[in-house]
């Protein structure tokens, strides 16, 4: 342990010398008010940047002991201030000093949805922040004058001006923390309330664009409102605004169990109102626009995904007399189409629990959907495979109960088995479930169900061990996410474009991190895919996600991680092609 006086010395010692000299700067450096600890350094200005922690005794950040009180204010006061250190970088760091990463500093900051982080911890006896450093050289020479102004001026400041209470604005802290808690509340409240999402009233579904999560505020933001039939009512715990007043009520949009139907013309807002409620399995921060739009933890989106492997799934609730005899029981295959991917992706989350399905007719397989009767008087089931989704779906819910949301466009014959009918109309819900029925009956569909046998239980799976290898070569394990959707396991590049809520990389990056550690646990022995998603998952609990990296030693910075939800994590297992999976 030395003082920044130290570190100073070191680096006008090191100024000049090889790259390799900042391996001196290992340590912990002991400042007035708070300590630096330099876990790891760089090999060079181009490789990822060095890993710094930040802690703050309490008695200098002095944050009030309410505002993490329990789980939820926690992570939440944890998310917001990882977002006020990255204000202050923005603030005060000074950018590019030499070559490649040179002079960036940056810690894991989020998007729109609130998640729970290894880059901030908030204990009762300090915070600790998690940052990366890129330490300033010209080639391969090291630029200390500059890598003196990065870590002894202004890494102070970042601390003074985002890790002390005092320093902070308290009422913006206050409101996102227990924003997060009314939303919790809400979740908590669905399922009693018979409800699978609700939507407040005021919520700004639109966002600016198709590269962005941001609102779409003003005049083009369309504020939500609730038709009659389907408001609801549910208290907060805190105090919030809608329309106008503060209020420990929110009134909104109720989707009840069973089959939801999402109708209406092209651009009336169909599918931004179930990417909201897709995005509704996590918190949102306080201005997002849809942070009161709140979808059971349960709910998963289902699409097609032509080329997926699929493992070991009994396909026979969806997939019959396949030509050529091919196995619809121990189904297996490297390259799926549309329609079977789908259906496999439903049965994998009934596997593991699922309560909601979330699809859209813009994402699906036409004939997984649907089969009209002017193509079942074409083609004879006998020469059809596919039961289709509409002659399962209110099965589902009967006998399973899973709900369905279905944005659905172009086919009225959905109108036989839905619950309830929303028509969206210039983004505004309109109940249309009375005429949708009436309809359904003056004009019959005139197709056939195409039900054989019913659905029956889902058959569970269990994971080979040694099918899990995220070794390239003999020792060295190699996991990186390298964007959102896109894992390297192993040999393997992993393509999770159809996991649609997966909304942080350091949630892929968790993912895949957590497969070796679930291989270490089975200890030579089988593991069934819903035990081994709960397992990764009681570890999030119980211990966090700092042991995640398998080369992080106690007391050193854990990487870059985020929490993933159980169904994500499976939908990544089902995705490897690496992977082998046995029936029970």
């Amino acid at each position: 342990m030395g003082s920044f006086d130290d570190l100073q010395r070191i680096l006008q010692r090191i100024d000049g010398q090889g790259y390799k000299a900042y391996k001196d700067l290992v340590g912990e450096f002991v400042h007035h008010d708070f300590t630096l600890f330099i876990d790891h350094v760089q090999g060079d200005p181009f490789a990822t940047p060095s890993k710094v922690r930040l802690r703050v005794p309490s008695v200098f950040a002095k944050i009030p002991s309410d505002l993490f009180s329990n789980t939820t204010r926690r992570i939440a006061l944890e998310d917001f201030l990882i977002r006020m250190v990255n204000e202050s970088i923005q603030q005060i760091c000074r950018g590019h000093r030499g070559m490649g990463k040179s002079g960036l500093i940056s810690i894991d900051v989020g998007g729109q949805e609130i998640l729970e982080r290894t880059a901030m911890v908030v204990t009762e006896s300090w915070i600790e922040a998690r940052m990366e450093v890129g330490l300033p050289a010209q080639g391969r020479t090291i630029l200390g004058r500059q890598a003196e102004a990065m870590l002894c001026e202004e890494l102070p400041c970042i601390v003074k001006q985002s890790m002390n209470w005092e320093m902070l604005d308290n009422a913006r802290g206050r409101g996102f923390v227990n924003c997060a808690e009314n939303q919790e509340a809400i979740r908590g409240q669905l399922d009693t309330l018979g409800l699978v999402a609700f939507v407040a009233d005021g919520a700004m579904l639109a966002r600016v664009s198709g590269e962005t999560d941001r609102p779409l505020n003003g005049a083009n933001g369309h504020p939500f409102q609730s038709p009659e039939s389907l408001r609801v009512t549910i208290p907060i715990p805190h105090e919030s605004e809608q329309q106008g007043k503060l209020t420990r009520e929110l009134t909104g949009l109720g989707v009840t169990k069973g089959v939801t139907l999402i109708v209406g013309g092209g651009y009336h807002g169909k599918s931004t109102l179930l990417r909201a409620m897709e995005r509704g399995v996590y918190p949102h921060i306080p201005g997002d626009g849809r942070e009161y739009v709140v979808t059971l933890s349960t709910a998963v989106k289902v699409r097609a995904e032509d080329g997926r492997r699929i493992e070991q799934v009994d396909m026979s609730g969806f997939i019959n007399n396949l030509p050529f005899g091919q196995d619809n029981i121990q189904f297996l295959t490297d390259n799926a189409s549309g329609s079977t991917s789908q259906a496999a992706t439903i049965l994998e989350a009934m596997e593991i629990g699922a309560e909601v399905l979330l699809l859209d007719e813009d994402t699906s397989a036409t004939n997984f959907l649907v089969r009209d009767a002017r193509m079942q008087a074409l083609v004879h089931k006998k020469h059809e495979p596919i039961t289709p989704l509409i002659d399962r779906i209110h099965e589902l819910y009967d006998e399973h109960g899973i709900s369905t949301i279905l944005v659905m466009g172009g086919c009225g014959d959905y109108f036989d088995v839905a619950d309830t009918v929303i028509m969206m109309r210039e983004f505004q819900p309109v109940t249309v479930t009375a005429e949708a029925h009436q309809i359904a009956q003056e004009h019959h569909t005139q197709r056939s169900r195409e039900v054989i046998r019913p659905l029956g239980s889902i058959r569970s799976r269990t994971i080979c061990q040694e099918s899990i290898d995220a070794f390239s070569g003999k020792r060295h394990i190699k996991i990186e996410a390298k964007a959102l959707r896109l894992l390297m396991f192993g040999h393997e590049g992993l393509d999770l474009g159809g996991v649609e809520q997966l909304v942080d990389v350091s949630q892929t990056r968790a993912i895949g991190f957590s497969l070796p550690f679930l291989a270490q646990r089975m200890e030579g022995s089988e593991i069934g895919v819903k035990d081994a998603v709960a397992l990764i998952d009681d570890l999030f609990t119980q211990d966090g996600m700092d042991q995640l990296d398998p080369y992080c030693q106690v007391e050193c910075h854990p990487g870059n991680f985020a929490r993933p939800r159980p169904y994500e994590i499976c939908a990544v297992i089902n995705r490897l092609r690496s992977i082998r999976l046995r029936q029970l």
